[in-house]
């Protein structure tokens, strides 16, 4: 696979230097991301059209960033999946490509990405813990304890996962669990009101 990955890479970068010149492309960018150090996204994008190029990773992860930042959900959409699909095994574009999919509201779509992401990286704790997060916003407790276990079992003392992990065992009845993971909250963060809130429901 990683041979896979370096080859799709040096194809997606090399295919530019046949139709750019380094310089140009290397100014373009540096401009780029100066005007947007200023907030001026649009401005990022125009120095760009010059040197854009259909088969670029770099272009189009470069392009989603910039229209998400504008608003155009679904044009930073478009050019994230374009990424995805010139790299595949990027998790940087598909962590891109989720962002414009929050925007618009497709969750159904977001779980996806995301499972696709544990797919090629099973022990990712972000993806567990925004996937325990949807699920358990869907209510969905079940689906919420497994992906939040795994974030526990790697990162014991993580504040926002103990907290979440003990409103998920509340929800769940596990209430021995909960006191437990609820005052591991606190030792954390000792004045979390949210912790102190779900100790109370218990008691």
């Amino acid at each position: 696979m990683k041979h896979i990955i370096i080859i799709l890479f040096l194809i997606s970068f090399g295919t530019l230097s046949v139709a750019q010149d380094y310089a140009k492309w290397q100014a373009a960018f540096e401009k780029s991301y100066a005007l947007e150090k200023k907030q001026d996204f649009k401005g990022a994008l125009d120095v760009l059209e010059s040197c854009y190029t259909e088969n670029s990773y770099d272009c189009n992860i470069r392009y989603g960033w910039l229209y998400y930042n504008l608003g155009d959900f679904p044009r930073s959409k478009s050019y994230y999946k374009k990424a995805m699909e010139i790299l595949p095994y990027s998790l940087e574009a598909k962590f891109g490509y989720v962002l414009p999919l929050a925007g618009l509201g497709e969750w159904d779509e977001i779980i996806s990405i995301y499972k696709s992401i544990l797919k090629l990286d099973p022990k990712n704790t972000i993806v567990n813990y925004r996937l325990g997060a949807i699920y358990y916003e869907r209510k969905d407790y079940q689906a919420a304890y497994n992906y939040l276990e795994e974030v526990i079992n790697l990162y014991p003392n993580d504040f926002d996962s103990n907290l979440l992990f003990a409103w998920t065992n509340l929800q769940m009845g596990k209430l021995k669990e909960a006191k437990v993971l609820f005052n591991k909250a606190l030792l954390i963060s000792p004045q979390n009101e949210s912790a102190k809130e779900g100790l109370k429901l218990i008691k």
